[in-house]
């Protein structure tokens, strides 16, 4: 039997597109209609919010382990949080986590390094972008990283936190995610990371100058591939 995958789920555009990911994809590795068993826990995302807001990561920690106890209980096998962000939270409490996780960024990273790429461009909220999220996967596979400068990243952090997490897909806000993309690869990026779940509905292969990695889907992919042990 497949493990049961649960997802520790944080803003709702995000979390829903990973779990249809899981779900419609499935097919791919388990036959027709077939996917694995799927939990999913969500608290109220204005808990996250303020937390967020108030830098009070160890706090953010504490709902993340909530949500792990809750899925544990109900037979999930091991963990997955399809936001980018709150995985600045996971050290603060995966030793007292009840069951293992799949970390976001190590997934992206793998695939960085699977496809060549070198340099990669970081999108993402503010917090995550200044974090050592990303940074300390991409390191420890021998690739650099490109942070996008201060206002950029206020910017991106207003989209995100104003508009994607409502799915509310506006073409200025594509525009922005185009011009960001295209200074990292002034830059030497050979690639972007779409640091934030929701990003990857709004950006995509087919309009940035950047070959992407979806940060979502590759998480989803990844679950279905560690569901089969």
């Amino acid at each position: 039997m497949p493990l049961h995958i649960g997802i520790v789920a944080c803003s709702a555009e995000g979390a829903a597109l990973c779990y249809k990911t899981i779900c419609t994809q499935g097919a791919e590795l388990y036959g027709p209609h077939a996917h694995p068993e799927v939990s999913m826990h969500t608290p109220s995302f204005a808990e996250y919010a303020a937390r967020s807001y108030d830098e009070d990561w160890r706090g953010v920690g504490e709902i993340m382990l909530a949500s792990a106890n809750k899925l544990a209980k109900i037979g999930a096998d091991f963990l997955i949080c399809p936001d980018n962000t709150i995985h600045r939270a996971l050290p603060y409490i995966e030793a007292r986590s009840p069951l293992p996780w799949l970390h976001i960024a190590e997934v992206a990273a793998a695939e960085a390094a699977a496809r060549g790429f070198q340099r990669i461009g970081l999108l993402g909220t503010r917090w995550l972008v200044e974090s050592e999220v990303y940074p300390e996967k991409l390191t420890a596979r021998g690739l650099d990283h490109v942070r996008p400068d201060k206002g950029d990243c206020e910017e991106l952090n207003r989209i995100i936190m104003e508009e994607l997490v409502y799915g509310v897909f506006k073409a200025e806000a594509v525009a922005v995610h185009r011009r960001i993309i295209d200074g990292l690869k002034d830059v030497g990026c050979d690639a972007v990371v779409l640091g934030c779940t929701e990003i990857p509905l709004i950006v995509n292969d087919s309009n940035s100058s950047l070959p992407t990695l979806d940060s979502t889907r590759l998480l989803a992919r990844a679950a279905l591939h560690r569901a089969l042990g």
